[in-house]
């Protein structure tokens, strides 16, 4: 099963869906006119603005709860995780991603709010199911999508997050005499086990205590974490990169040598750092990926494009702070290694320890000894769960969708339970095979989306021309579907 897996993994990431995510993000860069550097100013000011509603949140709850699910193992392990097999060079195409990805996530979560509409509950729902239902008259396509995001984010991506928490807890209890000894048996288990074990419990009735308090709660719950835990984070970046700013210099030269394949250590290794940069910054921020329009369509706006540069701005947040923050404190402080595909250690930095966040607690030890393992384990905790909670809103959206727009008291019970069960699993499985899960369903949804949104671009660009039309005229601007020639935008319709 292990094999199967692996080698459908292998099917899904080939270097068609890398070139089909870059060529994307440089094809809606265009036609924007790189709207992700003229309108940044925009950006930031509509991030910080807006309201909520009793279907709606605010756009900074949906920003937060979008980033939610952005910001999770991906900007950790998977940072270090393309370093040690793309080499140092993955950073700088990580950066190329979140550049260009800023436009698809414009296109995307314009798309969503567009197209949204409200459940027989009154809140807002929307997506990728929903805009390729309306915008493209694919009713079977939708249902696919639908389908593929369930499984994906309901039951294949939680575990990666649950095995991240009970690793990197794990790891920190190996580092410290506070914690219980994790060698021997515990009630007739393993010990590793039985902790880990407790730890999937723990989490498991931590996410059913938020995700059954629906949206407003997980709204309300991210707007307070996710920006805490970030910011925290990249501060700790900052302070480690002072601590070897001698070092500094050497790191930049060292990311875009190796990026173009004129280092000397790492330049055999250019179309490793382009694949595994593309395919860890997908999986970090989520552009094209299709997970972020279900936050964007609940937001409370007056325009569509509103949210898409919200969104946008969100690119920018988690690739080239997050991210980028992750990458400085592996190496700033040289704690990583580098392996090729046939096992040739190319640098080895960190002795005996495997890809994934165990090289950002070492480089945190390596300047503030006691720091680095509890850290990133509360980092890893707090982004981690955060994600698995905006996972269980993409699912029920989805669910939503499936069941009529009608919310299933029984359908979403056995959903939330479901997750809850995958996230509990999830901490005591292999990271191997949690990886492989969760790649296939990022996979699956970056090669259905982006598909959808390369054919049903238009609509997106006609609302960011018209916003820009609007705000050059000093309007705060509002959005008429049918003066624009966009059919099934119901929700947007003036009444008669």
């Amino acid at each position: 099963m292990e094999t199967f897996f692996t080698a459908l993994n292998g099917l899904i990431w080939s270097k068609a869906l890398i070139a089909l995510c870059l060529g994307a993000g440089l094809w809606f860069s265009l036609r924007t006119r790189f709207m992700q550097v003229r309108g940044f100013v925009e950006m930031t000011r509509l991030t910080f603005s807006g309201q909520k509603s009793d279907a709606g949140v605010s756009s900074f709850q949906a920003l937060a709860l979008s980033m939610s699910g952005r910001i999770g193992i991906g900007n950790i392990a998977g940072v270090a995780t393309a370093i040690a097999f793309g080499g140092p060079g993955a950073v700088f195409w990580m950066w190329v991603m979140g550049f260009l990805g800023a436009s698809t996530s414009y296109v995307e979560c314009t798309l969503a709010q567009i197209y949204k509409e409200k459940d027989n509950e009154g809140r807002y729902r929307g997506g990728p199911a929903y805009y390729i239902e309306k915008g493209l008259g694919m009713k079977w396509y939708a249902l696919a999508f639908a389908l593929a995001t369930i499984a994906a984010v309901g039951f294949l991506m939680p575990g990666v997050q649950a095995n991240a928490i009970a690793d990197s807890i794990t790891n920190f209890c190996n580092s410290t005499t506070a914690c219980p000894d994790l060698a021997g048996q515990w009630m007739g288990m393993d010990a590793t086990f039985a902790f880990k074990l407790g730890i999937g419990v723990i989490v498991g009735l931590m996410l059913a205590a938020i995700i059954f308090g629906g949206l407003k709660r997980i709204a309300m719950v991210a707007e307070v974490v996710v920006p805490f835990m970030a910011m925290a984070y990249i501060l700790m970046a900052v302070v480690v990169m002072l601590l070897n700013l001698d070092f500094v210099p050497t790191m930049f030269r060292i990311i875009f040598e190796s990026a173009f394949g004129v280092h000397a250590g790492f330049g055999a290794m250019l179309g490793l750092a382009i694949e595994w940069g593309v395919k860890r910054g997908i999986y970090a921020n989520e552009a094209g990926q299709g997970t972020g329009p279900h936050a964007a369509a609940a937001a409370e706006v007056s325009h569509p494009a509103k949210q898409g540069y919200v969104q946008a701005w969100a690119i920018y947040f988690d690739t080239m702070l997050v991210c980028t923050a992750t990458a400085f404190l592996i190496l700033a402080t040289g704690m990583y290694n580098v392996v090729t595909p046939d096992g040739t250690m190319v640098y080895e930095g960190v002795r005996g320890m495997a890809a994934g966040a165990g090289y950002a607690q070492a480089g945190i030890e390596s300047v503030l000894p006691g720091w680095g393992a509890g850290f990133v384990a509360a980092a890893l905790f707090f982004f981690a769960f955060t994600t698995i909670m905006a996972y269980y809103y993409m699912a029920e959206t989805n669910l939503t969708y499936l069941t009529g727009h009608t919310v299933k008291p029984m359908a979403t019970l056995a959903l939330r339970l479901g997750i809850i069960a995958m996230t509990i699993f999830g901490t005591v499985r292999t990271a191997e095979m949690a990886w492989t899960l969760g790649d296939i369903g990022v996979g699956l949804m970056a090669w259905l989306n982006i598909v959808a949104i390369l054919l049903l671009q238009k609509p997106a660009m006609i609302a960011l021309r018209d916003y820009e039309r609007q705000k050059k005229l000093g309007l705060d601007p509002t959005f008429d579907p049918d003066s624009l020639g966009i059919r099934n935008a119901d929700f947007w319709r003036k009444a008669p």
